[in-house]
């Protein structure tokens, strides 16, 4: 799924780095189109929601389980999560999906990720 656009209750959800600088791949994106902020790495920023997916897998871990609390507190939004850390970061969607794991329903994630978390019997 190419996201081009939102609906007023959607976040577009990106894989940031630790210093908030959204110069490439879907940060760019992310800063250009829906609202990220310069110098913010993590969290609600506009119409997205950044993840540090560039300061190894325990941070990534950690941040992502920070935002599937978000997104819970949150059902009246809808979160497109993209590939996050499968792009600049240089992940697979085998390592990085399992952090998505019991994602509430308001969370729509990759067809990479949920084939994965299907194989794992816990999609």
């Amino acid at each position: 799924m190419r996201i081009e656009s939102l609906r007023p209750d959607e976040v577009f959800v990106f894989g940031s780095n630790a210093s908030g600088a959204h110069g490439g791949g879907a940060a760019r994106f992310a800063y250009d189109r829906f609202g990220a902020i310069w110098g913010q790495s993590e969290g609600l920023q506009g119409q997205s929601y950044g993840i540090d997916t560039m300061s190894g897998l325990r941070v990534f871990e950690e941040q992502a389980a920070r935002f599937l609390a978000f997104a819970a507190e949150h059902p009246e939004l809808r979160f497109l999560v993209t590939e996050v850390g499968c792009g600049i970061a240089g992940y697979r969607p085998e390592q990085v999906a399992g952090f998505f794991r019991g994602a509430p329903g308001n969370v729509v994630l990759p067809e990479s990720f949920t084939a994965v978390l299907e194989g794992l019997g816990s999609a």
